[in-house]
């Protein structure tokens, strides 16, 4: 036991320090460190240069607590009052995004020869953007208090809601349970997700009084305990955990919001660094090579859509031409919810080859996503767009 303790001690600490290291380097040349931490994640993953054998429980935790704690800081941004006008606003967008994102997915599948539940899997992978990557991403260009931030809040969160409808029907599907069993799930589920919102809306204001700000020993272990309290309540309801998540942090308000922001960006850095390296760790690079050209082809097919989505819906809420790329561009990683549908599809043996596919896939949009991101910060796609906005007000004056 002791043996074991000191080498977990000392996976962590020299995994923690060569995560500093990389994001040192990565904000030196301007780069978000994500890509470096998921390189680091394969190097020592399976089939990487040296497995961390001892660490892996440990890390697959902190993995679950980085993704709550980026959408609990998303949603500590926002009121429920904003929350529910943005949702209402979103929903044509919405309904866009699961047109242009999941058939394409879903097509693919049967381009490839397979059946009608891998296609159906294949879909919910190409639908669903990364909510714990964006919101990383966001904080790492600050943008979070941008204009066409909330557009792209609200297609996150229409995304993580549908999820909670997806889930129990695929897994009943695949698990041959019948459309009733299904129909049960998904109802406790919506159950789930109007209650939560509910006491946000109806309660927040009591909830943010009753945690105090002038103990921020208090304040960190109130706010944290509730937010990975609601998380695993929602999981063992069906409900996603960072949907849970996200409704605490629109729950809280006023100083409480601000101070419990200030006092958890350490722990979210922490956390948030730990989940990209387990999504690493758990992909085998030797897996991903055999399917990596049809995985190539549906990124750039399904990170286009995504863009499409982000500008039409940043282009509905009256956003700019530079935030409409700017939406379009945040929302291509696709993460979390997409490596738990290709697992959901593995456990109940749906074709061999989607977990690998779906490994290269989300590896390749999560590594190019922040990188191409940055691209309206460029002086020459800033000349591309100041060019094209100078065009467009000569056909205005026409009309």
């Amino acid at each position: 036991m002791q043996h074991h303790t000191t080498i977990l001690l000392i996976e962590i600490g020299a995994l923690l320090f060569g995560l500093g290291m990389l994001g040192r380097l990565g904000r030196r040349f301007g780069l978000s460190p994500i890509p470096l931490y998921l390189l680091a994640g394969l190097a020592f993953g399976q089939g990487g240069l040296i497995p961390l054998s001892a660490s892996e429980e440990f890390i697959a935790i902190g993995a679950q607590i980085g993704v709550i704690l980026l959408l609990v800081m998303l949603g500590l941004e926002y009121s429920a009052d904003e929350l529910v006008g943005n949702l209402r606003a979103a929903a044509p967008a919405g309904l866009i995004d699961m047109l242009l994102n999941a058939l394409p997915g879903a097509a693919f599948a049967l381009l490839l020869g397979w059946d009608w539940k891998a296609a159906l899997v294949l879909a919910g992978i190409t639908w669903v953007s990364s909510s714990g990557v964006i919101a990383k991403v966001l904080g790492d260009l600050g943008r979070v208090g941008n204009r066409e931030t909330p557009v792209i809040l609200s297609v996150l969160v229409i995304e993580d809601l549908a999820m909670a409808f997806y889930l129990p029907l695929v897994t009943a599907v695949l698990a041959g349970l019948g459309l009733a069993s299904g129909l049960s799930t998904l109802s406790v589920a919506v159950v789930t997700v109007v209650a939560v919102l509910v006491v946000a809306i109806r309660y927040g204001g009591e909830i943010s009084r009753f945690i105090s700000v002038k103990d921020p020993e208090a304040l960190l272990l109130s706010v944290l305990g509730l937010t990975l309290f609601i998380a695993g309540v929602a999981g063992e309801l069906k409900v996603s955990e960072a949907v849970g998540a996200f409704l605490v942090g629109i729950a809280i308000s006023g100083p409480v919001a601000h101070h419990a922001t200030q006092i958890l960006s350490p722990l979210r850095d922490l956390f948030a660094a730990v989940f990209f390296v387990f999504f690493g760790l758990s992909t085998n690079p030797s897996d991903m090579a055999k399917v990596i050209l049809p995985a190539l082809a549906l990124a750039v097919l399904t990170m286009s859509t995504k863009v499409l989505t982000g500008y039409l819906a940043a282009r509905r809420a009256g956003i700019a031409l530079p935030g409409r790329w700017r939406t379009g561009l945040a929302l291509m990683p696709r993460g979390e919810f997409s490596v738990v549908i290709a697992g959901i599809a593995v456990a109940y043996g749906v074709d061999a080859r989607l977990a690998p596919l779906a490994a290269a896939y989300v590896l390749i949009t999560v590594v190019t996503g922040p990188l191409l991101a940055r691209l309206t910060d460029y002086a020459w796609f800033k000349k591309l767009l100041r060019k094209r906005i100078a065009a467009q007000k000569p056909l205005a004056a026409l009309e």
